[in-house]
């Protein structure tokens, strides 16, 4: 009875979605995961906010027309003149957020069908909780599942430790109070790649707190190009030296994190084979 209380008090409350898009997305890949946020959740968002990263083909243009015709104005579509990088194209969308709790997604992953209901009502029940992930699975180019789940710890307190060594929820099954910006500050590009690291260690930094549920809440899709991105030799180094002069630093996580710092830094510039083992064994 309680939970079907926590659950309709859910209801009732919005929710934005942030999506940012850019011209290398698949029309295809880009409408399932809009057809995952909209058509297929049993509590539909009041909002979607998509920001438009630079220059679209013609073709991505026509698929969000055809979204906005169907969605109307609950679809808000935020266009970026050049191609400015995750980081920074999210950091314009959430600036268009209207609702007290924002979801990220991007735009070549699935959701589930449940996932916004059940991170919103855990919100509802723990009202000190700033954000709230959730597992994951990983699907190829095609959608077939190759790994089923992959867990993250629960608690506000493992979550901390399992920092020192990579991120401790994956950020697009992340679901946000508004408090965690007024805390934490937006998000930033000067982490080309990492964003979800400097994200979450302003949030450590700034005292919010978090959480995930034992709950498979995305499929995120792994292709060939999901590890190439991951093979630049600058943008691995930035990552490295921001884990070993300032995170690791600040949050007190000692040498062991040096440790796993390089051993990730190796990794990220290994071929992708090398890669795909890693992230399986790693992740």
């Amino acid at each position: 009875m309680q939970q079907n209380n926590v659950n309709q008090k859910a209801r009732q409350v919005g929710i934005s979605v942030l999506i940012s898009i850019y011209d290398g997305e698949q029309v295809e890949v880009f409408n399932q995961a809009i057809r995952s946020v909209w058509d297929g959740q049993s509590l539909k968002p009041l909002q979607i906010v998509l920001v438009l990263d630079g220059f679209l083909r013609q073709e991505l243009h026509d698929a969000i027309a055809k979204w906005q015709h169907k969605i109307g104005n609950k679809l808000k579509v935020v266009v970026l003149n050049e191609n400015v990088g995750l980081g920074w194209a999210l950091a314009q969308g959430l600036m268009h957020c209207d609702f007290e709790y924002i979801a990220r997604m991007d735009s070549d992953d699935v959701a589930s069908d449940d996932r916004f209901l059940k991170q919103l009502a855990y919100l509802e029940e723990h009202p000190n909780v700033d954000v709230v992930g959730g597992y994951i699975s990983e699907i190829d180019e095609n959608g077939g599942i190759t790994r089923k789940k992959v867990e993250y710890p629960l608690g506000h307190d493992e979550m901390r430790l399992f920092f020192a060594k990579r991120d401790p929820l994956p950020h697009v099954t992340s679901m946000f109070r508004k408090s965690f910006f007024d805390k934490a500050g937006s998000y930033s590009g000067e982490l080309r790649m990492a964003e979800d690291t400097l994200l979450w260690f302003k949030g450590f930094k700034a005292g919010c707190i978090f959480a995930n549920i034992p709950y498979v809440a995305v499929q995120v899709r792994q292709t060939e190009q999901f590890y190439k991105r991951r093979g630049d030799i600058s943008k691995s180094l930035s990552l490295l030296k921001f884990r070993l002069l300032v995170l690791n630093r600040v949050l007190e996580f000692g040498y062991i994190a040096d440790l796993y710092a390089f051993g990730y830094f190796f990794m990220s510039i290994s071929p992708s084979f090398v890669k795909r083992f890693a992230y399986r064994i790693l992740r």
